[in-house]
């Protein structure tokens, strides 16, 4: 399929961030598509983290990060934040807060200074709970929550914005199989929908469910690819010193130790 500017929702070109006094990603070019689900995955240290990070405007870097065609540097805040969606590793919540109250959070880009949630609002955030759902306890506050339930009133959060591209690191932390699983149905609904989701995940076997897999390693990218391609499968085992191999099992391919 031929690539034009209208079917690529991030461009990324010469990408360097440094962390301290140290580079940690080394000129990274990348290019993903509109309404396809891209893994991000490597060792440890790789800097997948760091990347998502960079292409969702968290981070400093040199180089040109252009989001739906547009300039990521020269974007508005407030059309970014509609246009992107962001969930991050361990992010913090005040414990008083309720379900409800942090999923309204997501609709914030949409709502003008001060003014009160409108129906709009009100809708997507109930369908971001049921989706994830976390919809029965909306009434309760995060303390009184688990990890994963704190975990998928942040997916719901996310989900509220109801933005075009969804970045997601670690999104399956602390969450049960069961709940992993919806996650996966989740992500192909929004998908179906002509939503794009980048996600980072350790989670190999969950991360070749995907459509493109980036494998990166000491901050640049080792290779990009289709998930069912043996190109990707190879380099995906070269990335992790041919400890892992993939396989078909039930129509689905697999990473089990070697």
């Amino acid at each position: 399929m031929k690539t034009t500017v209208h079917s690529i929702a991030i461009d990324a070109q010469d990408i360097r961030t440094s962390l301290g006094h140290t580079e940690v990603l080394h000129g990274i070019g990348l290019t993903l598509q509109r309404s396809r689900w891209t893994s991000i995955v490597g060792p440890n240290g790789a800097g997948k983290s760091t990347l998502l990070k960079v292409l969702a405007g968290l981070l400093p870097h040199t180089g040109s990060v252009a989001l739906l065609g547009q300039p990521l540097a020269t974007l508005p805040g407030r059309a970014r934040a509609q246009q992107l969606a962001w969930l991050g590793q361990n992010e913090s919540t005040g414990d008083d807060l309720t379900v409800w109250d942090l999923a309204m959070l997501g609709r914030l880009p949409h709502q003008s200074w001060l003014a009160a949630p409108n129906a709009a609002d009100h809708a997507a955030v109930e369908q971001a709970l049921r989706a994830t759902q976390a919809w029965d306890w909306r009434a309760r506050s995060l303390g009184h929550l688990s990890g994963g339930e704190r975990q998928r009133v942040l997916l719901a959060r996310a989900l509220a914005v109801q933005a075009q591209v969804l970045l997601m690191d670690e999104p399956l932390a602390n969450l049960d199989p069961p709940h992993q699983a919806d996650w996966l149905a989740m992500v192909r609904a929004l998908i179906a929908q002509g939503k794009t989701v980048v996600s980072v995940l350790h989670e190999i076997s969950f991360a070749l469910h995907a459509d493109q897999m980036v494998i990166m390693a000491q901050g640049c990218v080792t290779h990009q690819g289709n998930c069912s391609d043996p190109t990707t499968h190879r380099a995906l085992e070269a990335v992790f010193d041919k400890r892992i191999a993939i396989h078909a099992l039930s129509g689905q391919w697999v990473a089990l130790p070697n």
